[in-house]
Protein backbone atom coordinates (compact mmCIF):
# COMPACT_ATOMS: atom_id res chain seq x y z
CA UNK A 1 0.00 0.00 0.00
CA UNK A 2 2.91 2.48 0.66
CA UNK A 3 4.30 2.37 -3.34
CA UNK A 4 0.90 0.93 -5.06
CA UNK A 5 0.26 5.23 -5.66
CA UNK A 6 3.42 6.11 -7.00
CA UNK A 7 4.04 3.07 -8.43
CA UNK A 8 0.92 3.35 -10.85
CA UNK A 9 1.73 6.94 -11.16
CA UNK A 10 5.11 6.17 -12.61
CA UNK A 11 3.94 3.53 -14.67
CA UNK A 12 1.66 5.76 -16.14
CA UNK A 13 4.95 8.53 -16.75
CA UNK A 14 6.71 5.99 -17.94
CA UNK A 15 4.43 4.90 -20.95
CA UNK A 16 3.92 8.45 -21.38
CA UNK A 17 7.62 8.83 -22.29
CA UNK A 18 7.54 5.79 -24.46
CA UNK A 19 5.06 7.39 -26.78
CA UNK A 20 6.91 11.25 -26.57
CA UNK A 21 10.74 10.14 -26.47
CA UNK A 22 11.24 7.09 -29.21
CA UNK A 23 14.45 5.46 -29.54
CA UNK A 24 14.72 6.83 -33.46
CA UNK A 25 14.55 10.54 -31.80
CA UNK A 26 16.97 9.46 -29.47
CA UNK A 27 19.65 8.13 -31.41
CA UNK A 28 19.86 11.25 -34.06
CA UNK A 29 21.16 13.01 -30.89
CA UNK A 30 23.78 11.05 -29.70
CA UNK A 31 26.39 10.97 -33.19
CA UNK A 32 28.89 13.05 -32.32
CA UNK A 33 31.51 12.64 -30.11
CA UNK A 34 31.98 14.99 -27.03
CA UNK A 35 30.73 16.02 -23.78
CA UNK A 36 27.78 17.65 -25.56
CA UNK A 37 26.39 14.18 -26.91
CA UNK A 38 27.19 12.88 -23.29
CA UNK A 39 24.85 15.15 -21.86
CA UNK A 40 22.17 15.07 -24.04
CA UNK A 41 22.57 10.68 -23.56
CA UNK A 42 22.37 11.51 -19.86
CA UNK A 43 19.67 13.93 -20.07
CA UNK A 44 17.00 11.62 -22.24
CA UNK A 45 18.54 8.04 -20.08
CA UNK A 46 17.65 9.35 -16.50
CA UNK A 47 13.95 9.16 -17.08
CA UNK A 48 13.48 6.46 -19.66
CA UNK A 49 11.75 3.22 -17.66
CA UNK A 50 14.60 1.16 -19.15
CA UNK A 51 16.27 -1.60 -16.66
CA UNK A 52 19.65 -3.04 -17.18
CA UNK A 53 18.53 -5.96 -19.05
CA UNK A 54 16.39 -3.72 -21.56
CA UNK A 55 18.94 -0.51 -22.01
CA UNK A 56 21.29 -3.25 -23.57
CA UNK A 57 19.91 -3.68 -26.71
CA UNK A 58 18.74 -0.42 -26.89
CA UNK A 59 22.35 1.36 -26.01
CA UNK A 60 23.25 -1.15 -28.37
CA UNK A 61 21.08 0.11 -31.56
CA UNK A 62 22.01 3.40 -31.00
CA UNK A 63 25.43 3.10 -30.72
CA UNK A 64 25.05 0.84 -34.22
CA UNK A 65 23.16 3.68 -35.60
CA UNK A 66 26.13 6.44 -35.46
CA UNK A 67 26.19 7.01 -31.84
CA UNK A 68 29.27 7.54 -30.54
CA UNK A 69 31.06 5.15 -27.84
CA UNK A 70 31.10 8.05 -25.00
CA UNK A 71 27.07 9.37 -25.74
CA UNK A 72 26.33 5.51 -25.27
CA UNK A 73 28.37 4.74 -22.44
CA UNK A 74 26.84 7.77 -20.71
CA UNK A 75 23.27 6.45 -21.92
CA UNK A 76 24.13 2.75 -20.60
CA UNK A 77 25.38 4.35 -17.32
CA UNK A 78 22.44 6.78 -16.49
CA UNK A 79 19.72 4.82 -17.42
CA UNK A 80 18.98 1.89 -15.30
CA UNK A 81 20.05 3.50 -12.34
CA UNK A 82 16.62 5.68 -12.58
CA UNK A 83 13.74 6.52 -13.69
CA UNK A 84 10.27 8.46 -13.31
CA UNK A 85 8.83 5.24 -12.08
CA UNK A 86 11.61 4.69 -9.75
CA UNK A 87 11.73 8.33 -8.46
CA UNK A 88 8.15 8.15 -7.36
CA UNK A 89 8.37 4.40 -5.80
CA UNK A 90 11.87 5.94 -4.00
CA UNK A 91 9.68 8.93 -2.34
CA UNK A 92 6.79 6.57 -1.64
CA UNK A 93 9.42 4.00 0.70
CA UNK A 94 12.03 6.27 1.42
CA UNK A 95 11.80 10.17 1.25
CA UNK A 96 12.49 13.09 -0.81
CA UNK A 97 16.33 13.69 -0.36
CA UNK A 98 16.67 9.97 -1.74
CA UNK A 99 14.55 10.42 -5.05
CA UNK A 100 16.13 13.87 -5.98
CA UNK A 101 19.48 12.52 -5.14
CA UNK A 102 19.34 9.15 -7.34
CA UNK A 103 18.83 10.99 -10.64
CA UNK A 104 21.60 13.90 -9.68
CA UNK A 105 23.70 10.75 -9.23
CA UNK A 106 22.79 8.81 -12.45
CA UNK A 107 23.27 12.07 -14.62
CA UNK A 108 26.64 13.23 -12.99
CA UNK A 109 27.76 9.52 -13.63
CA UNK A 110 26.87 9.01 -17.18
CA UNK A 111 28.93 12.42 -18.14
CA UNK A 112 31.76 11.52 -16.68
CA UNK A 113 31.80 7.91 -17.59
CA UNK A 114 30.73 9.30 -21.18
CA UNK A 115 33.65 11.81 -21.21
CA UNK A 116 35.98 9.61 -20.59
CA UNK A 117 35.01 7.13 -23.10
CA UNK A 118 35.15 9.58 -25.47
CA UNK A 119 38.51 10.23 -24.35
CA UNK A 120 40.22 7.01 -24.13
CA UNK A 121 38.61 5.01 -27.31
CA UNK A 122 38.34 6.15 -30.69
CA UNK A 123 34.69 6.60 -32.39
CA UNK A 124 34.86 3.17 -34.63
CA UNK A 125 30.99 3.50 -35.42
CA UNK A 126 29.41 0.20 -37.16
CA UNK A 127 26.04 1.75 -39.10
CA UNK A 128 23.72 -0.68 -39.38
CA UNK A 129 21.94 0.01 -42.82
CA UNK A 130 18.45 0.57 -42.84
CA UNK A 131 17.73 -0.17 -39.04
CA UNK A 132 14.68 1.18 -37.85
CA UNK A 133 14.64 1.23 -34.24
CA UNK A 134 10.91 3.24 -33.41
CA UNK A 135 8.67 1.40 -31.05
CA UNK A 136 5.51 -0.93 -32.71
CA UNK A 137 2.03 -0.25 -32.71
CA UNK A 138 2.22 3.50 -33.81
CA UNK A 139 -0.91 2.93 -35.81
CA UNK A 140 -2.96 2.71 -32.30
CA UNK A 141 -4.42 5.76 -30.96
CA UNK A 142 -1.77 7.76 -28.02
CA UNK A 143 -3.71 6.53 -25.17
CA UNK A 144 -4.39 3.05 -26.37
CA UNK A 145 -0.14 2.95 -26.68
CA UNK A 146 0.67 5.01 -23.32
CA UNK A 147 -1.54 2.58 -21.31
CA UNK A 148 -0.43 -0.86 -22.90
CA UNK A 149 3.16 0.05 -22.65
CA UNK A 150 2.94 1.51 -18.94
CA UNK A 151 0.39 -1.59 -17.92
CA UNK A 152 1.53 -4.12 -20.44
CA UNK A 153 4.87 -4.40 -21.68
CA UNK A 154 6.57 -2.14 -19.35
CA UNK A 155 4.91 -3.97 -16.13
CA UNK A 156 5.49 -7.48 -17.60
CA UNK A 157 9.38 -6.51 -17.81
CA UNK A 158 10.03 -5.51 -14.27
CA UNK A 159 6.79 -7.75 -12.46
CA UNK A 160 9.37 -10.48 -11.24
CA UNK A 161 12.14 -8.55 -9.97
CA UNK A 162 9.66 -5.90 -8.17
CA UNK A 163 8.84 -9.16 -6.27
CA UNK A 164 11.52 -10.38 -5.44
CA UNK A 165 12.75 -7.08 -4.57
CA UNK A 166 9.97 -7.36 -1.87
CA UNK A 167 10.09 -10.15 -0.68
CA UNK A 168 14.15 -9.46 0.26
CA UNK A 169 13.48 -6.40 1.63
CA UNK A 170 10.82 -8.55 3.71
CA UNK A 171 13.31 -10.96 4.20
CA UNK A 172 15.86 -8.59 5.31
CA UNK A 173 13.67 -6.56 8.08
CA UNK A 174 12.55 -9.46 9.80
CA UNK A 175 15.68 -11.61 10.05
CA UNK A 176 18.58 -9.07 10.07
CA UNK A 177 18.41 -7.33 13.45
CA UNK A 178 18.50 -3.92 13.03
CA UNK A 179 22.51 -3.47 15.37
CA UNK A 180 23.64 -5.83 12.96
CA UNK A 181 25.55 -3.29 10.61
CA UNK A 182 25.76 -1.24 13.53
CA UNK A 183 27.64 -3.74 15.46
CA UNK A 184 29.45 -5.97 13.08
CA UNK A 185 30.03 -3.43 10.51
CA UNK A 186 30.12 -0.15 11.84
CA UNK A 187 32.55 1.52 9.73
CA UNK A 188 31.02 3.16 6.56
CA UNK A 189 33.69 2.13 4.18
CA UNK A 190 33.66 -1.37 4.88
CA UNK A 191 30.00 -1.14 4.32
CA UNK A 192 29.97 0.12 0.99
CA UNK A 193 33.14 -2.31 -0.58
CA UNK A 194 30.66 -5.13 1.09
CA UNK A 195 27.73 -3.95 -0.53
CA UNK A 196 29.49 -2.77 -4.18
CA UNK A 197 30.90 -6.23 -4.50
CA UNK A 198 27.29 -7.69 -4.17
CA UNK A 199 26.10 -5.54 -6.05
CA UNK A 200 27.80 -6.02 -9.44
CA UNK A 201 27.11 -8.92 -10.55
CA UNK A 202 23.51 -8.68 -8.99
CA UNK A 203 20.72 -8.41 -11.46
CA UNK A 204 18.19 -5.86 -9.87
CA UNK A 205 15.80 -3.05 -11.75
CA UNK A 206 16.08 0.63 -9.96
CA UNK A 207 12.24 -0.15 -8.79
CA UNK A 208 12.82 -3.14 -7.39
CA UNK A 209 15.82 -2.20 -5.65
CA UNK A 210 14.19 0.40 -3.70
CA UNK A 211 12.66 -2.14 -1.39
CA UNK A 212 15.70 -3.67 -0.65
CA UNK A 213 17.77 -0.21 -0.22
CA UNK A 214 14.79 0.77 2.22
CA UNK A 215 15.19 -2.21 4.07
CA UNK A 216 19.23 -2.29 4.36
CA UNK A 217 18.87 1.30 5.90
CA UNK A 218 16.06 0.18 8.35
CA UNK A 219 18.73 -2.71 9.11
CA UNK A 220 21.94 -0.19 10.16
CA UNK A 221 23.36 0.01 6.88
CA UNK A 222 25.42 3.12 6.24
CA UNK A 223 22.87 5.85 3.60
CA UNK A 224 26.32 5.79 1.27
CA UNK A 225 26.42 1.96 0.99
CA UNK A 226 22.61 2.15 0.06
CA UNK A 227 23.12 4.68 -2.53
CA UNK A 228 26.05 2.47 -3.73
CA UNK A 229 23.87 -0.67 -3.91
CA UNK A 230 21.05 1.89 -5.86
CA UNK A 231 23.48 2.79 -7.99
CA UNK A 232 25.47 -0.55 -8.65
CA UNK A 233 22.72 -2.40 -8.49
CA UNK A 234 20.46 -1.65 -11.31
CA UNK A 235 23.36 -0.51 -13.69
CA UNK A 236 25.40 -3.78 -13.62
CA UNK A 237 25.19 -7.26 -14.22
CA UNK A 238 26.83 -10.63 -15.29
CA UNK A 239 24.91 -10.23 -18.59
CA UNK A 240 25.26 -6.56 -18.92
CA UNK A 241 29.20 -7.10 -18.60
CA UNK A 242 29.18 -10.06 -20.68
CA UNK A 243 27.67 -8.17 -24.11
CA UNK A 244 29.40 -4.35 -23.30
CA UNK A 245 32.57 -6.42 -23.64
CA UNK A 246 31.59 -8.15 -27.01
CA UNK A 247 29.80 -5.36 -28.83
CA UNK A 248 31.96 -2.16 -27.13
CA UNK A 249 35.29 -3.72 -26.26
CA UNK A 250 37.04 -4.83 -23.59
CA UNK A 251 38.34 -1.16 -22.84
CA UNK A 252 34.98 0.69 -22.77
CA UNK A 253 33.79 -2.10 -20.92
CA UNK A 254 36.57 -1.67 -18.34
CA UNK A 255 35.77 2.20 -18.00
CA UNK A 256 32.08 1.85 -17.87
CA UNK A 257 32.46 -0.58 -14.82
CA UNK A 258 35.39 2.36 -13.59
CA UNK A 259 33.23 5.36 -13.99
CA UNK A 260 30.35 3.26 -12.29
CA UNK A 261 32.51 1.96 -9.10
CA UNK A 262 34.48 5.39 -8.64
CA UNK A 263 30.64 7.19 -9.30
CA UNK A 264 28.99 5.18 -6.28
CA UNK A 265 32.36 5.28 -3.59
CA UNK A 266 32.36 9.18 -4.13
CA UNK A 267 28.75 9.77 -3.58
CA UNK A 268 28.56 7.29 -1.38
CA UNK A 269 31.38 8.97 1.17
CA UNK A 270 30.05 12.36 0.08
CA UNK A 271 26.55 11.19 1.95
CA UNK A 272 28.11 9.52 4.69
CA UNK A 273 30.78 11.78 5.91
CA UNK A 274 29.64 15.72 3.99
CA UNK A 275 25.73 15.81 4.12
CA UNK A 276 23.81 15.71 6.50
CA UNK A 277 23.15 12.02 7.80
CA UNK A 278 19.40 12.59 8.94
CA UNK A 279 18.45 13.45 5.24
CA UNK A 280 19.12 9.62 4.56
CA UNK A 281 17.54 7.96 7.21
CA UNK A 282 14.54 6.83 7.73
CA UNK A 283 12.69 5.38 10.87
CA UNK A 284 11.18 2.23 9.19
CA UNK A 285 9.30 0.65 6.03
CA UNK A 286 6.06 0.06 7.80
CA UNK A 287 6.13 3.21 10.14
CA UNK A 288 3.86 5.16 8.95
CA UNK A 289 6.42 7.74 7.56
CA UNK A 290 4.44 7.14 3.98
CA UNK A 291 3.23 10.88 4.00
CA UNK A 292 -0.39 10.00 5.44
CA UNK A 293 -1.02 7.81 2.38
CA UNK A 294 -0.84 4.22 4.00
CA UNK A 295 -4.42 3.09 4.29
CA UNK A 296 -6.25 5.55 2.69
CA UNK A 297 -8.90 4.11 0.02
CA UNK A 298 -6.47 5.68 -2.81
CA UNK A 299 -3.74 2.98 -1.64
CA UNK A 300 -6.34 0.39 -1.08
CA UNK A 301 -7.55 0.82 -4.31
CA UNK A 302 -4.29 1.12 -6.15
CA UNK A 303 -2.94 -2.02 -4.38
CA UNK A 304 -5.84 -4.37 -5.25
CA UNK A 305 -5.58 -2.53 -8.92
CA UNK A 306 -1.23 -3.52 -9.20
CA UNK A 307 -1.84 -6.61 -7.50
CA UNK A 308 -4.39 -7.61 -9.89
CA UNK A 309 -1.83 -6.18 -13.43
CA UNK A 310 0.62 -8.46 -11.60
CA UNK A 311 -1.73 -11.45 -11.55
CA UNK A 312 -2.73 -10.66 -15.24
CA UNK A 313 0.80 -10.06 -16.91
CA UNK A 314 2.00 -13.00 -14.59
CA UNK A 315 -0.72 -15.21 -16.94
CA UNK A 316 0.41 -14.05 -19.88
CA UNK A 317 3.81 -15.08 -19.10
CA UNK A 318 2.91 -18.52 -18.11
CA UNK A 319 0.33 -19.29 -20.86
CA UNK A 320 2.66 -20.03 -24.23
CA UNK A 321 1.54 -17.91 -27.65
CA UNK A 322 0.42 -19.82 -29.80
CA UNK A 323 2.22 -18.57 -32.83
CA UNK A 324 1.35 -19.62 -36.73
CA UNK A 325 4.06 -20.87 -38.26
CA UNK A 326 3.47 -20.66 -42.14
CA UNK A 327 5.44 -23.51 -44.30
CA UNK A 328 8.23 -21.41 -45.54
CA UNK A 329 8.63 -19.63 -42.46
CA UNK A 330 11.86 -20.45 -40.34
CA UNK A 331 12.37 -20.85 -36.27
CA UNK A 332 15.47 -20.52 -34.64
CA UNK A 333 16.80 -20.63 -31.20
CA UNK A 334 18.06 -17.48 -29.45
CA UNK A 335 19.08 -17.30 -26.17
CA UNK A 336 19.42 -13.87 -23.93
CA UNK A 337 15.97 -12.37 -25.06
CA UNK A 338 13.90 -11.79 -21.72
CA UNK A 339 11.74 -8.49 -21.88
CA UNK A 340 10.06 -6.58 -24.26
CA UNK A 341 12.93 -4.77 -25.25
CA UNK A 342 14.87 -7.10 -26.18
CA UNK A 343 12.15 -8.60 -28.46
CA UNK A 344 11.55 -5.36 -30.16
CA UNK A 345 15.39 -4.63 -30.75
CA UNK A 346 15.48 -8.77 -32.34
CA UNK A 347 12.37 -7.71 -34.61
CA UNK A 348 13.41 -4.08 -35.71
CA UNK A 349 16.53 -5.34 -36.78
CA UNK A 350 15.61 -8.44 -38.98
CA UNK A 351 12.87 -7.13 -40.23
CA UNK A 352 15.71 -3.90 -41.56
CA UNK A 353 17.10 -7.05 -43.77
CA UNK A 354 15.98 -6.51 -47.34
CA UNK A 355 15.73 -10.54 -47.54
CA UNK A 356 13.34 -10.28 -44.75
CA UNK A 357 9.36 -9.86 -44.36
CA UNK A 358 8.24 -10.56 -41.51
CA UNK A 359 9.87 -11.36 -38.19
CA UNK A 360 8.61 -12.36 -34.29
CA UNK A 361 10.54 -12.85 -31.96
CA UNK A 362 9.54 -14.69 -28.31
CA UNK A 363 11.08 -14.51 -25.29
CA UNK A 364 9.40 -16.57 -23.53
CA UNK A 365 9.76 -19.32 -25.57
CA UNK A 366 13.60 -18.51 -26.70
CA UNK A 367 12.60 -18.35 -30.54
CA UNK A 368 12.62 -16.17 -33.20
CA UNK A 369 9.95 -16.99 -36.18
CA UNK A 370 11.56 -15.58 -39.57
CA UNK A 371 9.79 -15.03 -42.85
CA UNK A 372 11.81 -14.47 -45.65
CA UNK A 373 14.65 -15.84 -47.83
CA UNK A 374 17.91 -13.86 -45.48
CA UNK A 375 20.99 -16.47 -45.37
CA UNK A 376 21.25 -17.53 -41.43
CA UNK A 377 24.73 -15.71 -41.73
CA UNK A 378 23.33 -12.80 -42.01
CA UNK A 379 20.65 -13.35 -39.28
CA UNK A 380 23.17 -14.98 -37.00
CA UNK A 381 25.47 -12.21 -37.10
CA UNK A 382 22.43 -9.76 -36.43
CA UNK A 383 21.26 -11.30 -33.40
CA UNK A 384 24.82 -12.19 -31.92
CA UNK A 385 25.82 -8.60 -32.66
CA UNK A 386 22.28 -7.13 -30.13
CA UNK A 387 24.10 -9.01 -27.34
CA UNK A 388 21.82 -12.56 -27.91
CA UNK A 389 22.91 -16.03 -28.28
CA UNK A 390 21.94 -17.71 -31.64
CA UNK A 391 21.52 -21.34 -31.35
CA UNK A 392 20.60 -22.64 -34.76
CA UNK A 393 17.45 -23.73 -36.51
CA UNK A 394 14.97 -25.63 -34.52
CA UNK A 395 14.23 -28.78 -36.22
Amino acid sequence: MQMSPYLLLGFLFAGLLNVVISKERVSRYLGKKGIWSSIKAAILGVPLPLCSCGVIPTGIAFYKHGASKGATTSFLISTPQTGVDSILMTYSMMNWPWAIIRPIVAFITGIVGGSVTDFSTSNDVHVMPKANITETHDNQPVLTRIIRYAFLIFLSDISRQLLLGIFLAVLITVFVPTTFFTVYMNNPMVNMLIILVASIPLYVCATGSVPIAAALLVAGVTPGAVLVFLMAGPATNVATITVLWKSLGKKTTILYLASIIGGALFFGVLIDYSLNPSWYTIAGISAGHIHGSEGSWIAILSSILLIALLIFVELRKLIPKKHKIKEMNKVYNVEGMTCNHCKSSVEKNLTALDSIDQVTADPQQNIVIVEGDADQSVIEKVINELGFKFKGERS
